[in-house]
Parts: C-alpha cells; sequence; structure tokens
C-alpha cells in the first residue's frame, strides 16, 4: 500500500490546481492548499487551508512546513502584456518567495508547474524539429511578450534556489482544456461560447490542447519519479482551432461558426477589439499575443516525459466529450429549444 504523503499546493482554486487537488485527496493524501479567499472552489473538500497569498512570506512557511511535496501552480496568464505588473510579481517573484520557503521547510520536492510559453516559440524551426526540453528559452527583454517571458524568468529565479540545495522538477503543459472547469478558464469560455453560438467567428490558426487529467497524472508522476532538476514537457495534440470546434460540434449537436477569420485580418482588428475589452473591464475577444501563439505553428514533444514518467495522452475526442459532460453537470449549459 502507498503511504500517505503531506503535500502543500498553490494555486488550488484553478482549472488545474482543483483537479490536482481533488487527484491527490482521491489517492489518499493529506493536502494544505494557499488561499485568499476563504470561498473558493474547494468547498466540501477534506483539506486544510492557510489563507494568504504568494507575498506573504510568513504564509508559504506554514503551507509548506512538514509538507513533503509543494504544487506550485500559482500563476498570473495574460494575453494582454503586463500594465500593472503582476504578471511578473507572480510568475518571477513568486516563484522565488515560494521555492525558498520550500527549501527553509525542507520539503523533499518541488514540482513547478510551468508553460510551454517558456520556450521561444518564436524561433526559426531548426529543421523543423519539434520543440523538446532543450529548447531556448524566451530572453528576458523586448519585443516578447511580458507572459512569456515572466515564465522563462521564473523558470531561473527557481534554478538560483536549487543551487542552494532545493530539490525540484519543472513541467510544461501547453494549452490545457477538461472538465472540471469552474471558472470557467479561457478555454472554458470559449467551449461554452461554442456551445451557446455567441462566438462570431473561429480563428485560422493551431496550438496544441491537453487534457488537465494528463497534466495532473504527470505532475503526480514527476513528484514521485521524475528526474530531480529535470523539465518535462506535458503536451497533449496539435489541432487547429476549426478542428477543435468540430469535436465539439460531433459532441453537442451545436453547430460551429461558418467564418474561420485569417489570422492576418483579425490582427488588423486588435486595436479596436482591445480598446472595447477596456472600455468594458472584460478581457478582450483576443488580442496581439493570443493571434501570435496561434500562428507560430510549433509541434512539441513530450518523450522525455513519456520515458520517465510513463505519459500518453488522451485522444481530445474524449477530453471535449467530458467537458461538456462537466458542464451539464455543472448547470452551466442553457437548455436549447
Amino acid at each position: 500500500m502507498r503511504p500517505v504523503m503531506r503535500v502543500a499546493v498553490t494555486g488550488a482554486t484553478g482549472h488545474v490546481g482543483s483537479n490536482l487537488v481533488r487527484a491527490l485527496i482521491e489517492r489518499g493524501d493529506q493536502v494544505r492548499v494557499l488561499v485568499r479567499r476563504p470561498e473558493d472552489s474547494l468547498v466540501g473538500l477534506e483539506l486544510e487551508r492557510v489563507p494568504g497569498d504568494l507575498g506573504d512570506v510568513g504564509a508559504l512557511r506554514r503551507a509548506f512546513a512538514g509538507t513533503e511535496v509543494v504544487y506550485h501552480l500559482a500563476a498570473k496568464i495574460s494575453i494582454s502584456g503586463d500594465p500593472q505588473g503582476q504578471v511578473r510579481a507572480t510568475n518571477v517573484d513568486g516563484v522565488r518567495r515560494v521555492a525558498e520557503a520550500a527549501l527553509a521547510a525542507g520539503v523533499r520536492r518541488m514540482v513547478h508547474c510551468s508553460s510551454v510559453h517558456a520556450f521561444d516559440l518564436y524561433v526559426s524551426d531548426r529543421d523543423g524539429q519539434r520543440v523538446d526540453e532543450s529548447w531556448p528559452r524566451v530572453p528576458d527583454a523586448a519585443p516578447h511578450f511580458a507572459y512569456d517571458r515572466s515564465k522563462a524568468a521564473g523558470e531561473r529565479a527557481l534554478r538560483e534556489v536549487m543551487a542552494l540545495g532545493l530539490e525540484a522538477v519543472i513541467v510544461h503543459p501547453s494549452g490545457v482544456i477538461g472538465p472540471h472547469d469552474p471558472g470557467p478558464s479561457r478555454m472554458g469560455r470559449v467551449f461554452l461560447g461554442l456551445y451557446h453560438r455567441s462566438l462570431p467567428s473561429l480563428v485560422d490558426g493551431a496550438f496544441d490542447f491537453v487534457d488537465v487529467r494528463d497534466v495532473i497524472g504527470g505532475m503526480l508522476a514527476a513528484a514521485d519519479r521524475g528526474q530531480p532538476g529535470a523539465n518535462y514537457i506535458l503536451t497533449g495534440h496539435d489541432l487547429r482551432v476549426a478542428a477543435l470546434a468540430r469535436l465539439a460540434q460531433q459532441v453537442t449537436g451545436v453547430r460551429s461558426p461558418r467564418i474561420n477569420a485569417p489570422i492576418r485580418a483579425l490582427r488588423l482588428g486588435v486595436p479596436v477589439v482591445e480598446a472595447i475589452g477596456r472600455l468594458l473591464g472584460k478581457e478582450p475577444l483576443y488580442t496581439r499575443e493570443s493571434l501570435a501563439v496561434l500562428e507560430t505553428g510549433k509541434r512539441f514533444s513530450f518523450a522525455r516525459a513519456q520515458r520517465d514518467l510513463g505519459y500518453a495522452p488522451r485522444p481530445t475526442l474524449d477530453t471535449v466529450r467530458d467537458i461538456y459532460g462537466w458542464f451539464e453537470q455543472a448547470g452551466m449549459l442553457k437548455r436549447r429549444r
């Protein structure tokens, strides 16, 4: 029988975090989470809550005291730069503070959830090579996007603490999709938009999409048997946005938008869309950054994770089917007439 472990999780109320916490509890671990608000998506679960955030060193130390593994998932995702500095404060300074607190607590291992955006996806294709863990990281300078710079800089900050004795493993998911998405996440809103036919058009681009449960499985395996100091790419399947929409249509029977707008045309409308978003106080439908991501055409290799962790992503159709199944259970799908 597997021994019970005491673990700590940051970012536990997000899409990936809430799925991770449930997986940890299901396998019998004792879970402690760092939360900013008492009301969260983890209501009803048997776990210990420590109030605080990544800027509270005392809270971090209380959260990690007596634990064996720290899973660091808290991050600030942005497709609109870093106008208030929160992206860098969270994804770089926050990572450093978490790592320092984990080292001080004497944890056995820290698992840091980074992103494929830490890799420079805008360099040449290197003869068509898939992006692997040896791929160049994003330099910490303009004109690279703020979020991408922060994820690469966060890894560098972590490695500085690792040089002092912290044992850590770093995982890099791609575009995460999947069930139990209480937010819902950005991609969750896309799937709801497809169902409710509120999206005016699709985008003629592509990216890699991975099931949140596969990411969780990779993280758990990284904590148990990942190589110390190693990076692991946890990706799924490269799909065009139109192909993803067709899978949604196959599951729901709701016809996807007929318009598949080219990125070049959408880019002309970015200033207007961003201005409307600022005026309404809402995230823009698309930005220069999100369009650039869909235009890179990069493919990823999860060969190292497959070899070391037994990683194997499931078919995307299964993921999409479960997304809508969960949305239906959660009452997020309005009845269609």
